[in-house]
């Protein structure tokens, strides 16, 4: 993935993305510690000629428990943005989530061609606009709703007050055309903050998680949970699952990173509703963490748009066959042969090993 972010790219994408990296929280291991913090514990001496990595989420077959997160404004990556996000997920069996900000629109990404797709929703201030979008989003054949929760005001995102991002002018946010919001004006700081303090509803309460089931019959997931209290809540609310997500660490630093937060998640949520995660995952064998965790799949953000900038829809298919491939192999190599039989006893955290007291 290094190597695919490191050619093709468009020069703004080179120059902005390490700025991302450095002042989002990653250097603060609040987003990609996956790879850090516990070590596998394989089983041996198992047939394992035959893989199955299909799995079920919201009702819906997958070919693997990998899907993609809601990334938003992918035409600055690409001129062919979301469509070949969704082309790319499709040919892959697995599910896309499309952004509220996306610079295509729920009917356009429709238009690609048959895929399972869910839609990432911001509550805006105007609660016409929203409802307008869920059901537009529900006609256009989406399966689900990702309520995104994090995100009352936006966090402080220092390369974009220093890039002082906004859209370009040739981009709009294609879902909020004709609306006259999907233009984002230029700011002394950051265009994407003014927008947020100018849309956003801060009022965003449980309550609406309920209005929401009033107006949609779409399944509910409640992305941006990362405690226990927050899970109770939620499933009190009436989701269908929640996803496990720090904003990609870009929201409030010093949180957990999602995977030191997930086991928490799942034990509140004992199995009442899905659990998924996302932020972080970089390898195969991240995936198999994350399920060997009680996670029931994982989505990926930064993976999808470093391979869309670099090659387009071939990147992107060849990162998801990359991430197949890869959790193919850790399953085989730890004795699993379909994604139930990855257990927590196939790993060991750092918070499983008794502590020592020293000597004196």
């Amino acid at each position: 993935m290094r190597q695919l972010q490191s050619r093709n790219c468009p020069r703004w994408f080179m120059t902005t993305m390490p700025l991302v990296q450095r002042t989002s929280g990653v250097s603060k291991k609040t987003e990609m510690p996956f790879q850090e913090f516990c070590n596998f514990r394989p089983r041996i001496l198992i047939d394992v000629s035959k893989i199955d990595m299909t799995t079920t989420v919201l009702g819906f077959k997958i070919s693997m428990p990998i899907m993609i997160a809601p990334t938003a404004m992918q035409k600055m990556a690409h001129p062919e943005g979301e469509y070949a996000t969704a082309r790319a997920a499709s040919a892959a069996g697995t599910i896309m989530t499309l952004s509220s900000w996306a610079t295509s629109s729920v009917e356009e990404v429709a238009s690609t061609g048959p895929g399972i797709r869910f839609f990432q929703l911001y509550v805006y201030k105007d609660r016409h606009v929203v409802a307008q979008l869920v059901r537009r989003a529900e006609r256009a054949g989406f399966k689900a709703i990702a309520l995104t929760v994090d995100t009352p005001r936006l966090g402080r995102r220092e390369a974009d007050i220093k890039n002082r991002f906004t859209l370009p002018p040739f981009l709009t946010l294609k879902n909020f055309e004709g609306l006259d919001l999907g233009k984002m004006d230029k700011a002394d700081d950051s265009g994407l903050a003014s927008y947020v303090a100018g849309q956003i509803d801060r009022t965003l309460s449980w309550k609406d998680v309920q209005w929401l089931q009033t107006i949609t019959q779409l399944p509910i997931l409640v992305k941006g949970v990362i405690t226990a209290e927050d899970t109770r809540l939620a499933i009190q609310a009436g989701a269908a699952g929640i996803i496990v997500s720090n904003h990609g660490a870009r929201q409030l630093d010093y949180v957990p990173a999602t995977i030191m937060a997930l086991e928490e998640v799942v034990k509140a949520a004992q199995g009442r509703v899905p659990v998924f995660v996302d932020g972080g995952v970089r390898r195969g064998t991240d995936v198999f963490k994350a399920l060997a965790l009680g996670a029931s799949g994982i989505f990926i953000g930064r993976p999808v748009v470093f391979s869309l900038a670099a090659e387009g829809e071939t990147g992107v298919r060849k990162v998801l066959q990359m991430l197949r491939e890869e959790f193919e192999l850790t399953m085989a190599l730890s004795g699993c042969r379909s994604l139930k039989e990855i257990t927590r006893d196939h790993i060991a955290t750092e918070w499983d090993r008794p502590r020592v007291a020293p000597r004196l």
